[in-house]
């Protein structure tokens, strides 16, 4: 089995980006023969104790077609397959080097986060090329939003401010950044091995909709029917010279200067002054 897989290895074909070699070398990484539990087992055993290279290499050669296999699965991000399965292969390589096999899993179930999380990180870095992340709040997100993720899922909405606050960014920037990341599986055209029960669940048999989702709709306006409630009970425990100075300055459209209501008032600019900022911080008590 070890002089087969050297053997292979020596005339795996070149990974150059043109058709006629992608297809070369993934006909070539299917014909390698795939390790059963006992050889896997004593190759990683061999490179845990002794750091045995041609040990790595007969655990890399019969997983390379599981790289080219989640490589396809992100085809549709307008990046060669090539680079793809390129960068999958360093994950692969990356996982065979932690890979411990005390630990009582195959290879392959191991080297599937190095895998995607190498394939992840090339195309969150190579995104700009098609203008998806153009601002310097996005290219934050890209970088910083999967770490922040404490479970699986979407976020919640207390999650989405929490993050937005952590990252200096508006929720709005969160939401749409999230939606991006985890629509990463879902390649625009329908893949050949989607039958036509499927077919239809691909993008380019829909048109994105950007209105929000009948339980967000229904979050915001509890959300801020709360808020107005709140403001209105706050405003009402302060007295009447406290609340027409708070309502002058911000809640109405024609916003009145502090001068403006010094000389209303018959007061000075930093009295006024001194008058918001004691009713805001009863406003504060409130909330």
């Amino acid at each position: 089995m070890g002089t087969q897989l050297v053997a292979s290895m020596n005339h795996l074909p070149a990974l150059t980006g043109s058709p006629s070699s992608l297809e070369a070398y993934i006909s070539a990484a299917h014909r390698i023969p795939v390790l059963t539990l006992e050889e896997e087992q004593a190759y990683a055993r061999k490179l845990h104790e002794s750091g045995d290279i041609n040990a790595a290499q007969q655990l890399i050669l019969p997983h390379l077609r599981f790289v080219i296999k989640i490589a396809n699965n992100y085809s549709g991000y307008g990046l060669a397959l090539a680079d793809l399965i390129q960068e999958g292969n360093i994950g692969l390589m990356k996982a065979v080097k932690r890979f411990d096999p005390n630990v009582g899993v195959r290879l392959v179930s191991f080297a599937v986060h190095w895998i995607k999380a190498e394939i992840h990180e090339f195309i969150l870095k190579n995104w700009r090329i098609v203008k998806i992340a153009t601002t310097k709040a996005q290219r934050k997100l890209f970088f910083k939003l999967r770490s922040q993720k404490k479970r699986l899922g979407w976020f919640k909405y207390d999650e989405v401010v929490e993050v937005a606050e952590t990252l200096g960014v508006t929720t709005d920037n969160v939401l749409e950044m999230e939606s991006r990341l985890n629509n990463y599986d879902m390649s625009f055209d329908a893949s050949d091995d989607d039958d036509d029960e499927t077919a239809y669940q691909s993008p380019a048999f829909t048109l994105a909709s950007t209105r929000p989702t009948p339980d967000l709709l229904l979050e915001q306006s509890d959300r801020e029917e709360n808020m107005t409630q709140n403001l209105e009970q706050a405003l009402e425990q302060l007295d009447d010279r406290s609340r027409q100075i708070v309502s002058r300055r911000w809640l109405t459209d024609n916003k009145a200067t502090l001068h403006e209501l010094a000389d209303e008032f018959g007061v000075s600019a930093e009295r006024i002054r001194q008058i918001e900022k004691n009713a805001f911080k009863q406003i504060k008590t409130h909330f």
